[in-house]
């Protein structure tokens, strides 16, 4: 199909009333392994990879593959920054090609959050690409990033952040984390439903790893358009590669290569299953 901008994705996904799986990659396999399962199951995703992850996989390697891999696909996709924390990274991703970028202010005062991402703003919009922002705190961290407390989003500052600011996706914290969670998370329906009930900006879940499926079908069905997989995609490279190796007593690299492919294939293709409440 094609690249395509986040924004469209989103609007497909708010038409079916379901969420987009947005999957975090920091390797060809990674690619390769998102991509393959997206066009078997003939469903539209994004592909996206954080600013902390850039001293690991540099951005200009990785996202003229990401590119690639998405001009070249059988399903659109969006190709988006994910957590960037600063203008000139942004910047440098528009360049590059992505489609949509998110800059991350949740840890800025409300006004300067607001000051920041309406900036963003204005500079997406020269490329045409869309913008995602964080309002409240998502806990966990990203990466290596400092480990954060959860705020939530605040209903009535969600309708002055999403009107000041003209942003396209809005993620929202209700008891969400980065990473692996140590027991499963209570998220705050309450709080999603309040917000949702008051702003018609699409509305995304980070921190998905550890997230029960009822609970992503819930938050659903709750204006939740675009969910994040990242952690659960970098954990199944991880297990299949040690699986590999372990049966190995001399590991071949285009087997171990397969074998990383394949982790993120099988990861991806079940969360999309669930995203879209596609039944076996």
């Amino acid at each position: 199909m094609a690249l395509v901008t986040m924004k469209k994705l989103l609007c497909e996904a708010e038409r079916k009333k379901v969420a987009v799986g947005a999957f975090s990659v920091g390797n060809m396999e990674m690619v390769m392994g998102a991509v393959r399962a997206a066009e078997e199951l003939n469903t539209p995703i994004i592909l996206q990879i954080a600013e902390v992850r850039l001293k690991n996989s540099p951005l200009e390697l990785m996202g003229p593959m990401m590119i690639a891999a998405a001009k070249n696909s059988k399903v659109d996709i969006a190709v988006h920054l994910d957590h960037g924390l600063k203008f000139e990274t942004v910047q440098k991703a528009l360049e590059l090609g992505f489609t949509s970028v998110m800059f991350d202010g949740s840890l800025l005062e409300l006004d300067e959050n607001i000051k920041q991402v309406h900036a963003v703003v204005a500079e997406a919009y020269k490329y045409g690409a869309t913008v995602e922002a964080e309002l409240g705190v998502v806990g966990g961290n990203e990466g290596e990033g400092k480990k954060h407390e959860i705020l939530c989003t605040r209903p009535d500052d969600a309708v002055k952040f999403c009107k000041e600011t003209g942003v396209d996706a809005l993620a929202v914290a209700i008891g969400n984390a980065h990473g692996n969670y140590p027991v499963s998370p209570e998220l705050r329906f309450d709080v999603l439903e309040e917000i949702y009930n008051k702003v018609s900006t699409p509305l995304v879940l980070h921190g998905g790893t550890g997230i029960s499926d009822e609970q992503f079908q819930h938050a659903i069905k709750l204006g939740v358009r675009k969910i994040n997989i990242a952690t659960a995609s970098f954990d199944h490279l991880a297990q299949y590669a040690k699986a590999y190796c372990d049966t190995k007593e001399k590991a071949n690299y285009f087997e171990l290569s397969a074998q990383e492919v394949q982790g993120v294939y099988e990861n991806v293709k079940r969360h999309i299953k669930v995203f879209n409440f596609i039944n076996d």
